[in-house]
């Protein structure tokens, strides 16, 4: 099979026959998945005021009851004692554990920055000493980045580690806040600078080591149950064999570990997507008013309806691009690299993608909780009902692992490297679309299938995408990472791109594998949301040509950008009320 890139989808056409969609989940992934919804449904659900009231040892006990059923394990190698699943496998573990509110942070927390630090860039002496406890979860793990001047800035940090007299150990002195699990962990990957070094470096510190301290539980808007503390290092006392990969490795460390981070993120917000959506169409169906249920009136079939298409658009786009790093992951493998190295390569390469469905996971799911709320209306605002939590859970996903305003303007850069260093052709692309912009329209009226019209509109959105971005480069140069409010709608008009295309390659491949008849609700959903994606997008155009350009070449463009958004009339009244219908008849 031939891999699509990271950043490749803006200049090659891709193929739905390769494009991986969550209905091919194979019997073991499916089992999983229904393992995860019954350990949350058992374990976290009927705990919720508990957990939020951070009862004294309640959640380490269900880290450890995950760890039983080899939940905290999933992507660790079997020879470490985990599962060894493939990245895809992962993925659904994350979203169905995602629904779990701060159940599921402190899953993620110890899974994802706690552990692959340690799997990923540990000697093997470290992984065999630390992962298969971590994997079981007699250790519970925490991640130390964040301090009280860096955070987005991360390498900024004031933290420092220096040699004690003898050598054989570092002395580290500092301060860290934001530190998920710190309440309970037993080891704290801490980031530090040696001396001083420009880069940080990475260190397996052990609760037990001298010289560490901890600030009282903060008091948080959300996710209340998770422990999240600040943490002291006072000339903490760590041997030199606990230096995580080499001196400097720390920046490189945090940059692939937050990235596989974004992407994870992306996967839980999904999750707890979904659980909003089913809460909101049961209570539409049981609320009566005016004598019967508000599930049968259109304002709030159009909500749902919007749940719904924006979330299976997220879901969409998510395993696509999951299923491209387990593919790249094998063939790095097959060319003789380790599996460690051929997944921190595969999601590098990818880093972009994870950016931007970190951003659309995340904003998607505020959304759906907020309409939430209004559906569920005064009980949407009562403590007693399950949108409070929902919607004060959800907001902190728009921060973590790097706020979307910082994803934005890194899925752009991620491409725009890539671009000058020769990995990905865009300014040719560019250049023949502004040559294409002098070109007369098509007029034809030919009859077009409903796949064909679409693929069409999508081209056209990348059409848009390099046109103003070569225009930008042009233009601004060496300014245009000044420009953040350009790079920030450049990046929204990519997200919308790669969401509708991969939104488009489900359903097709749906349609070739159920019939068209058996997917009209898909279509509706796909119809409807590129329909919504070009007006988006059209906006976001003129917002972004307006502030750089001006004369005949923004009227040129302005032109160009009104060519390739337009689209047939459609219906999306219509097309909203019977996805929210279909939605509804399911329960």
């Amino acid at each position: 099979m031939n891999v699509l890139r990271g950043g490749e989808f803006l200049i090659k056409e891709s193929n739905c026959d390769e494009t991986f969609i969550p209905e091919e989940f194979n019997e073991e992934q499916l089992m999983i998945a229904e393992m995860c919804e019954d350990f949350i449904e058992t374990e976290v659900y009927p705990n919720l005021d508990r957990i939020d009231s951070m009862e004294d040892g309640l959640m380490v006990s269900i880290l450890d009851k995950a760890g039983e059923l080899g939940l905290l394990s999933i992507s660790i190698p079997e020879e470490l004692g985990g599962m060894g699943s493939d990245f895809v496998t992962s993925m659904i573990t994350t979203e169905k554990t995602g629904t779990g509110h701060s159940a599921a942070v402190a899953l993620s927390a110890h899974t994802g920055i706690g552990t692959l630090p340690i799997l990923y860039f540990g000697s093997d002496e470290q992984k065999l000493k630390y992962i298969p406890k971590l994997a079981t979860g007699e250790l519970k793990a925490c991640y130390c980045l964040t301090e009280p001047n860096a955070g987005s800035d991360a390498n900024s940090g004031k933290t420092k580690a220096v040699l004690n007299g003898d050598k054989s150990k570092y002395l580290i002195t500092g301060q860290k806040m934001w530190i998920t699990n710190s309440g309970f962990a037993d080891i704290f990957v801490v980031f530090a600078k040696i001396d001083d070094d420009k880069n940080l470096s990475a260190f397996i510190v052990e609760k037990e080591y001298s010289g560490i301290s901890l600030n009282p539980e903060e008091k948080k808007m959300g996710i209340k149950g998770s422990s999240t503390r600040q943490v002291f290092f006072n000339n903490c006392e760590v041997p030199v064999k606990n230096l995580l990969g080499k001196r400097e490795d720390g920046f490189k460390i945090a940059l692939n570990i937050l990235n596989i981070g974004r992407i994870k993120l992306a996967g839980a917000t999904l999750g707890s997507s979904k659980k909003v959506i089913e809460d909101t169409i049961k209570y539409s169906l049981e609320r009566e008013q005016f004598g019967r249920p508000i599930a049968k009136y259109s304002a709030i079939k159009n909500k749902i309806a919007n749940q719904i298409i924006k979330t299976y658009a997220s879901e969409s786009a998510l395993y696509r691009v999951s299923k491209n790093i387990d593919d790249l992951i094998n063939q790095s493998i097959a060319n003789g690299k380790t599996k460690s190295e051929s997944l921190l390569d595969a999601i590098k390469e990818y880093a972009s993608e994870a950016a931007m469905l970190k951003v659309h996971g995340s904003e998607t799911l505020d959304y759906v909780v907020d309409e939430g709320v209004q559906v569920y209306g005064g009980m949407g605002y009562s403590a007693e009902a399950p949108m409070d939590r929902a919607y004060r859970d959800s907001r902190i996903n728009r921060i973590f692992e790097g706020t979307n305003e910082i994803n934005r303007m890194l899925s752009v850069d991620f491409i725009l490297k890539k671009a000058m260093k020769g990995e990905l052709d865009l300014m040719s692309h560019a250049t023949k679309i502004a040559g294409d912009l002098m070109s007369i329209p098509d007029f034809s009226t030919e009859e077009e299938s409903t796949f064909d019209k679409h693929k069409k509109y999508i081209k056209n959105f990348k059409k848009i995408l390099l046109m103003i971005a070569g225009a930008a480069v042009q233009k601004l140069m060496m300014t245009l990472s000044k420009e953040q409010e350009i790079l920030m709608n450049l990046s929204d008009i990519m997200i919308e791109t790669y969401v509708s295309e991969s939104l488009l390659l489900r359903v097709e491949k749906l349609v070739k594998l159920r019939g068209e008849e058996n997917c009209q609700y898909e279509i509706e959903i796909m119809k409807s949301y590129i329909y919504d994606a070009s007006d988006k997008i059209n906006k976001l155009g003129k917002d972004t040509l307006n502030s750089f350009s001006s004369g005949d070449d923004l009227r040129i463009m302005l032109m160009g950008l009104k060519r390739f958004t337009k689209q047939d009339p459609f219906n999306i009244t219509k097309s909203k009320r019977l996805i929210s219908e279909v939605a509804m008849s399911k329960n």
